[in-house]
């Protein structure tokens, strides 16, 4: 199949559905696709070659019946914590999606390594190899840009789903704590996935909310307000500079208009840690839950959308992230709950991608779903990775208020 590594999960379930490429030929294209990227990505732990290609001709032979599958014949990746028997991978399974493989995860005997790593090294970041895709959802974030497959499953306990989308190019939903099954005890690690379109963001999300489909906001000139660091985080200035600059076209297109209104959290980080059960002072964290809920709450009174930039950096190397704290700007909403988003917002000067966060009230994902179509209609984003060779290192100029 000419052009499979740039088609869209709609796109290739279309195909499949009107019968115009067989489930297997579109498996064939993804299978060939991984072989040639396999050796370098390094963006799956186990292959299901096999198992694949029949799944793909049991998809022929009811699509030929007249079954009607959402996601007929789509090829996916799916996180390697997560397996077959995750809700996810069932409801995907259910509409039609192939598993492939199982997408690599961090090391698990290195208590702060959330970057992919398989037997053979380290994921790669498809843009940059000297670059991590991020984590711990690395390898559905290479797999999905190098074109492999158009979806992969993700998770998002602390950005988990956000990063490793900004980091590669893509999109990764956070949908609000609750309407999900979560990954934790906790309640902090929500399922999702990674992909390349806005459309295959809303039908993924009404496949796992087992909705016909997901209502996306439109109509209104959406309120919103910008934080670049949330009054707490370092970040660094490009990061800041090409977000707000993404959010600026969906102002100058007249889908978004400025509030003045102010983000200024505490701190999550020990709140984070205690509420996992990782250290002491829960009683604290719950000090930090309450006062930056209460913030929250009156934020979202006045406005419909908070942007942020997704990461305070850039990718880090595979030696790891050194200081910088990655989850930054995105654990903040894992413990508040509020849906979030990382939309692709543009390249820095060492060609690496950078994210822009949206952030709305809970249970208002079709709100950022909007935004994500608006601003893919506005400054369309390469449907895949473009490898580069970085000649400079991004700027470590910190931006310490917001915008």
């Amino acid at each position: 199949m000419e052009a499979y590594s740039e088609l869209d999960a709609v796109a290739i379930a279309e195909l499949v559905t009107g019968r115009d490429v067989s489930a297997v030929e579109v498996m064939q294209a993804a299978l060939a696709r991984e072989r040639a990227t396999e050796p370098t990505l390094r963006a799956f732990r186990q292959d299901f070659t096999a198992q694949a290609l029949a799944d793909a001709k049991e998809i022929d032979r009811v699509v030929a019946q007249g079954a009607r599958l959402r996601l007929a014949g789509v090829p996916i990746g799916v996180k390697a914590w997560d397996g077959l028997d995750d809700f996810q991978t069932i409801r995907l399974r259910r509409e039609g999606c192939v598993v492939i493989g199982l997408t690599s995860v961090p090391k698990s005997t290195t208590e702060w390594q959330t970057w992919g790593f398989t037997e053979r090294g380290p994921t790669v970041n498809p843009w940059c190899s000297d670059r991590t895709p991020g984590g711990s959802s690395a390898g559905s974030a290479a797999a999905v840009m190098a074109g492999v497959v158009p979806l992969a499953t993700a998770s998002d306990g602390a950005g988990s789903t956000r990063i490793p989308a900004a980091w590669c190019g893509a999109i990764g939903l956070k949908s609000t704590n609750g309407r999900l099954p979560a990954r934790d005890s906790a309640g902090l690690n929500v399922p999702g996935a990674i992909v390349r379109s806005a459309r295959d963001a809303a039908l993924h999300m009404s496949v796992l909310l087992e909705e016909e489909a997901i209502g996306v906001a439109s109509g209104k000139v959406l309120a919103a307000t910008w934080s670049a660091n949330l009054g707490y985080a370092d970040v660094d200035s490009e990061q800041a500079e090409i977000a707000w600059a993404a959010a600026a076209h969906l102002v100058g297109a007249g889908h978004v208009r400025w509030h003045r209104a102010t983000a200024d959290l505490l701190d999550p980080e020990p709140a984070w840690i205690a509420i996992r059960g990782v250290g002491d002072g829960l009683a604290d964290a719950e000090t930090v839950r309450r006062v930056n809920n209460a913030r929250l709450q009156e934020l979202f009174n006045d406005v419909d959308v908070l942007f942020t930039p997704t990461t305070p950096g850039p990718p880090h190397g595979h030696q790891g992230p050194g200081s910088t704290m990655s989850v930054g700007l995105t654990w903040a909403f894992n413990i508040s709950g509020h849906p979030a988003i990382s939309i692709p917002a543009g390249r820095a000067a060492d060609g690496t991608p950078v994210g822009l966060q949206a952030v709305a009230r809970h249970g208002e994902e079709g709100t950022l779903l909007r935004l994500v179509a608006d601003l893919e209609r506005l400054n369309p984003w390469p449907k895949r990775a473009q490898p580069t060779r970085p000649e400079g290192r991004p700027s470590s100029a910190l931006v310490r208020h917001s915008i």
